[in-house]
Order: structure tokens, then C-alpha cells, then sequence
């Protein structure tokens, strides 16, 4: 008898990753290397969650739970937030008023304006 491992992708789940694999057509990929990235990658997450489980129940402990799943399992950061990176941070004002201080200035108010705009979008 042939014992199966906790942590094994039901065949259905395999089999969508094949079927993925071709219509993806990916070509640096042949598809026993897709279908065991997939697979790794959802070991992974299934053993994550059984540990935030573990956390909830064993010690009623959501708020570690969360930070670890946070933590493992990061968001990429949205287009915005990439934006706002980008953006930099606020410039200073220069205090003088030579001619290259007020095109500063006028540098530094559409900086402004496009954090602002920014900010305002929803993520």
C-alpha cells in the first residue's frame, strides 16, 4: 500500500495546470517544470495556511496568523503605490528667488499636484 503525502495537489488540480501550460504556451517552460512550480507553490500556501491555523486555534493568536501569512505571502504593490515610490519624496522649497529657484518652484508644485492625484486614486 502506497501512502500519499499530506501535502499532494489533487489530480484534477494537476491536470488544470497542464491545460494551463498550453494555453499559456510558455517557452522557456516545458511543462513537467510548469506543472512542478505550480505544485511547489501550492504545497507551500497549503502549509502556510495549516500553520495560521495552527496559530488561531491552538493559541488564539489571529493577529500572528495574519502577520505571518502577511509576511510570507506579500501583495505586490499596486500601480499606485509604485507611482508614489517613484514620485519620491516631497521636495523642499528652495527660499531664494533666482531664476532657477522659481522653475524649481514650479517643479516642486506639479510634484505636488501629481502625489495629490495619486493619492487620491483607490488602490
Amino acid at each position: 500500500m502506497t501512502q500519499q503525502h499530506p501535502i499532494t495537489p489533487p489530480p484534477e488540480l494537476v491536470q488544470q495546470w497542464f491545460q494551463e501550460w498550453n494555453c499559456d504556451s510558455i517557452e522557456e517552460e516545458d511543462s513537467d517544470i510548469y506543472v512542478a512550480t505550480r505544485a511547489a507553490q501550492w504545497g507551500a500556501d497549503q502549509e502556510l495556511e495549516a500553520c495560521c491555523e495552527w496559530f488561531v486555534r491552538d493559541w488564539t493568536d489571529v493577529e500572528t496568523a495574519d502577520a505571518l501569512r502577511a509576511a510570507r505571502r506579500p501583495k505586490p504593490k499596486s500601480l499606485k503605490e509604485e507611482a508614489i515610490t517613484a514620485l519620491g519624496p516631497e521636495p523642499l522649497p528652495e527660499t531664494d528667488l533666482t531664476e532657477d529657484t522659481i522653475l524649481n518652484k514650479e517643479r516642486i508644485e506639479r510634484h505636488r499636484i501629481v502625489r495629490r492625484a495619486l493619492e487620491q486614486l483607490d488602490d
